[in-house]
């Protein structure tokens, strides 16, 4: 069997790139995945601006308090006032640029005002409660970097240096079929021998999630000609065919067959728990090939190898700079002393106190504890877990985004 580790660079050492970028509203672009580092044409904030409601002052002005000043001019957030004159102050409001001859802002809380007039009563320091020009951004600094997934943060910020528009990779655009006569839709009958397909759910749900335009093909018969044609038509202009189950060597199981007669088949079998049979290849169409690969039937294992492999994959296609998830150190809550031989991904539930329960079914077929849980706890090979352990937590947080 294959380690994980060498499993998981075979599969990235064959994910092709997208290469088209196209250019998207930077009001829409949240979710893609950026193509070209972003630098700001201007400084941020572009003037000395107020971080308080109150009153810009000269500090030298304040030699005793309390002071009575005179107030010589308003200014608003959005208008541009006047030189300050000596011996005054100016009604200043959160954003509004810093006059000149003003070096520091006392907050309104400090103050009284007297028709005409403000009386202070705190002496502030030079530069209190300024916000200087270029303090968040400087002009020609590097704002976003290449390839990372956009976040509404990340387009506010492009934004606010006053970026209109943000290249942006295509999104991916994956196949996905089904196969098995003993497949059913919800909604429809259910006889005897027939299980729903809950994998189609699954799957179209998780390449949605990482931003994937998804082409469903359907449930294929469990017949070889059928499966052929199915993969013909799945080809098409896209970049991966995705699949689950029809993998192994059973006489029902048609998509091993059909893949190798469409193109070129590798199967692994991976040193992981739950899903150790994977299939990676590629299918010809029209002078090209696409990507295939074939995940386990069973819907846990599907998902924790869709997880772990899958998605390092997608995001690889995409462009993603940061393919590896965040994972923390948490205690365990729990005694897991029958490891297995082969790296474990455990499904479990973090705690507010620092601590990680495990479900206690972890069988491939379970797929509650999929939604018990909120991560997946990485356990190396014959690795016993005592309660009080730490061990290492990947939250689906991270592990779906």
């Amino acid at each position: 069997m294959l380690s994980f580790e060498l499993a998981l660079a075979r599969l990235l050492a064959g994910a092709p790139a997208v290469a088209e970028v196209c250019s998207r509203p930077t009001l829409a672009a949240v979710g893609r995945v950026l193509a070209a580092a972003q630098r700001s044409a201007l400084d941020a904030p572009p003037l000395d601006n107020s971080a308080m409601d109150g009153y810009a002052v000269a500090v030298a002005d304040l030699s005793e308090l309390p002071a009575k000043l005179p107030v010589s001019q308003r200014i608003a957030a959005g208008s541009i006032g006047c030189r300050l004159l000596p011996g005054t102050a100016a009604r200043i409001f959160t954003g509004a640029p810093i006059p000149a001859g003003a070096d520091a802002v006392v907050m309104q809380e400090y103050c009284q005002p007297l028709a005409a007039e403000v009386l202070i009563g705190h002496r502030p320091a030079a530069g209190d409660h300024i916000r200087r020009a270029g303090s968040d951004i400087a002009a020609g600094s590097e704002i976003l970097a290449a390839g990372q997934r956009l976040r509404p943060q990340d387009t506010a910020l492009a934004a606010s240096v006053g970026i209109a528009s943000l290249p942006v990779f295509r999104r991916l655009r994956v196949a996905v079929f089904f196969t098995g006569d003993e497949l059913r839709m919800p909604g429809e009958a259910l006889p005897a021998g027939s299980i729903y397909n809950a994998n189609r759910f699954l799957l179209r749900g998780l390449l949605e999630q990482l931003g994937c335009e998804v082409r469903d093909h359907g449930q294929v018969a469990d017949d070889l000609a059928a499966t052929r044609q199915a993969l013909r038509e799945a080809a098409g202009d896209n970049d991966l065919i995705l699949t689950s189950g029809g993998v192994s060597v059973g006489e029902e199981d048609h998509v091993r067959a059909a893949v190798e007669a469409e193109g070129r088949l590798e199967m692994w079998q991976i040193a992981i728990k739950p899903g150790k049979p994977l299939a990676f290849g590629q299918v010809a169409a029209a002078g090209r090939e696409v990507a295939f690969i074939g995940l386990p039937g069973n819907p846990v294992s599907s998902f924790v190898t869709f997880l772990m492999l899958v998605r390092p994959f997608l995001l690889k296609m995409q462009g993603v700079a940061r393919l590896a998830p965040a994972s923390y150190p948490l205690r365990a809550d729990f005694d897991w002393l029958r490891p297995d031989a082969r790296r474990e991904f455990l499904r479990a539930r973090s705690t507010v106190d620092g601590g990680v329960a495990l479900f206690p079914q972890q069988g491939s077929g379970v797929l509650t504890s999929a939604v018990w849980g909120d991560g997946l706890i990485d356990n190396p090979p014959r690795q016993i877990i005592r309660r009080g352990d730490t061990v290492c937590f990947a939250p689906f947080s991270e592990l779906l985004a």
